[in-house]
């Protein structure tokens, strides 16, 4: 009797590991095309008259937390060519275009990142 209960346990056990596949964590093919096409990066388009603002941004406590933020924040404007935040300097530079965008619209965007009171921005260029 054992010996049966014993065989029908690992047949079950077998059928188990065979059977089942974990498909669970990994993205259908259609959920990987999306992730590919959201997370390729932007190409920028010939900017129409293109400008570069340089600013001071004053708030800002470390590189990663909100040097990053406030660079990724900038480059995924309409208009932004490229932009970098050096936290040591603590200044902003950012290539644009000026038929889309305004130094203003930046200066914005800036201080409305985090809880809109953290980031200010001075001395501009």
């Amino acid at each position: 009797m054992n010996f049966s209960k014993s065989l029908v346990m690992l047949g079950v056990a077998a059928s188990m590991l065979i059977g089942c596949k974990d498909t669970a964590g990994k993205p259908t093919a259609s959920e990987a095309t999306q992730e590919t096409v959201a997370d390729a990066p932007k190409t920028p388009a010939v900017a129409a008259k293109p400008e570069t603002a340089q600013f001071k941004i004053e708030g800002m406590t470390c590189a990663m937390g909100c040097a990053k933020t406030i660079e990724k924040r900038l480059a995924k404007m309409e208009g932004v060519q490229k932009a970098t935040v050096d936290f040591d300097k603590k200044e902003a530079t950012v290539e644009f275009d000026a038929a889309v965008l305004t130094p203003q619209k930046l200066y914005a965007t800036v201080e409305a990142t985090g809880d809109g009171a953290t980031y200010k921005v001075a001395q501009s260029k």
